[in-house]
């Protein structure tokens, strides 16, 4: 096995922000190849970013953005486990671009589970009746319902939203990368948009 060269582990810290021997281990078990230990270091950060979804998150920020002609902000409250992560470049950011992407995408609610039961249903039965006269089976029928629901979390819940700057990354998924690249949970607790003449 190749001897691990100490630039070789700063260039992988710089690109991670993983810890120094965090990143001297990924680079052992991934024998020097910078693109494996990268991986090795993502699946550590993520099964521990898993872990931290239960834990309290007391403190955070308000992030905020207002558009480029002040006819549309957003707010977004993120909370964090610690003052200390808070106060860093990368949550504040986190908080701001959540903010934008709440003034570009105008979601409704923060979660699936934050959507009433009512909404819901109402939404089945609209999706139901347009499908009503197709002549498919009940079962079929059934989980195309589910398949349009799901598309509609996508349009109206903002953790399963893709992210304004990378549609293909969900916003839960972004979250949970900073959780992993952060060490604390991470939670968007609430947000508000507003737009002159809404």
């Amino acid at each position: 096995m190749a001897e691990i060269s100490a630039q070789l582990v700063k260039e992988l810290r710089e690109a991670t922000n993983a810890g120094i021997l965090d990143c001297k281990k990924a680079l052992t078990e991934a024998n020097g190849d910078f693109d494996a230990a990268v991986e090795v270091l993502r699946k550590k950060g993520l099964s521990s970013a898993a872990k931290k979804a239960s834990r309290e998150t007391h403190e955070g920020i308000i992030g905020s953005y207002i558009h480029p002609g002040s006819k549309m902000a957003g707010l977004v409250e993120v909370n964090c486990e610690t003052d200390f992560v808070a106060r860093t470049d990368q949550f504040q950011e986190l908080a701001r671009d959540l903010a934008m992407h709440v003034v570009a995408a105008g979601p409704l609610y923060v979660s699936r589970e934050e959507v009433p039961a009512e909404v819901v249903e109402r939404e089945k039965e609209i999706y139901s009746e347009q499908m009503a006269n197709s002549g498919k089976p009940a079962q079929v029928l059934e989980k195309i319902v589910e398949g349009k629901l799901d598309k509609w979390y996508t349009e109206v819940c903002l953790l399963e939203q893709g992210f304004v700057k990378d549609p293909d990354t969900k916003i839960k998924d972004l979250l949970t990368n900073a959780i992993a690249a952060l060490g604390e949970n991470i939670k968007v607790n609430k947000f508000s948009r507003m737009a002159i003449g809404e």
